[in-house]
């Protein structure tokens, strides 16, 4: 996959995406990097501690969140987007499922559009945006209809992971009738959109079940609700839980995860990985 001036292997590999939230209400580290300064020094650290992309997020997507506007949310990401990439050789994701705040950032200097909506916010607008820049997509799974599934009942869980895959294809569908190049796509099963917690569950640890998509995938499980929910914590001691998805991740070969703690879930994926080339 292309991303900015970077390729990146499609597979043997699991790369490490950062998160930086320029918002004031991220359910996990709102507030913390909503100026400037502290933006651009969080980026420096996770860049020394191995990011492979740092993902500007300048609206909250947690559940309940109150939209706040393209103005506001370009006034939130431009000059950090534009500090990075004058700083830093590094890939910039912007985390936005609007296509005016898209091709903004892309001007900006963003090389990744990281889309909740799987290009089916906008009637096609985002696409023609990634496809007329030439910049990449992380097409995420979202749906306006709740899926709920009894978890002992692996065969609805099964049911519900072909309809991911089904929403998938109509987005990819999107992304070709729009021209955009495969090298450009990567794909999400879109955890704490769309799912209860069982969906949750099965759509982490049957993620590679989205490779037969042809494309790379994305597992964004960092400090989520499921976490808490099974191992019953707060969201600032989730550490552990997103480690344990992060290994699963390289273990069924996905390719990139998306995490808040750069420097301990890429020791986490550097020693899976290096236990992984001893295995017979």
């Amino acid at each position: 996959m292309i991303i900015g001036s970077r390729k990146f292997a499609d597979k043997g590999k699991t790369y490490i995406m950062g998160i930086l939230n320029v918002t004031p209400d991220s359910f996990s580290d709102g507030g913390r990097y909503n100026n400037i300064q502290a933006a651009l020094a969080h980026t420096e650290q996770m860049i020394a501690d191995g990011a492979d992309i740092i993902d500007v997020g300048g609206e909250s997507s947690r559940p309940g969140f109150s939209p706040v506007g393209d103005d506001e949310e370009l006034r939130r990401i431009i000059p950090v987007i534009t500090e990075i990439k004058k700083r830093y050789d590094i890939p910039v994701s912007v985390d936005t499922f609007h296509y005016k705040v898209a091709r903004e950032a892309v001007y900006s200097g963003a090389d990744l559009i990281n889309d909740i909506w799987g290009l089916k916010y906008d009637d096609g607008k985002m696409a023609q945006v990634i496809k007329n820049t030439g910049a990449a997509v992380c097409i995420m799974h979202n749906s306006n209809i709740m899926q709920n599934a009894e978890y002992s009942d692996k065969n609805a869980l099964k049911t519900e992971m072909s309809a991911i895959v089904s929403d998938l294809k109509e987005s990819l569908g999107i992304a070709k009738d729009s021209g955009i190049k495969d090298d450009r796509i990567m794909i999400d099963p879109g955890i704490g959109f769309a799912k209860d917690y069982h969906m949750n569950m099965a759509a982490a640890v049957n993620a590679d079940m989205l490779k037969e998509l042809g494309y790379p995938v994305l597992l964004g499980v960092s400090n989520k609700s499921l976490i808490g929910l099974t191992l019953d914590l707060p969201v600032g001691e989730r550490l552990c839980g997103t480690i344990a998805a992060s290994v699963l991740a390289v273990v069924y070969g996905l390719n990139y995860i998306r995490v808040h703690d750069v420097k301990n879930n890429k020791r986490a994926v550097d020693m899976a990985e290096a236990l992984l080339a001893y295995r017979l």
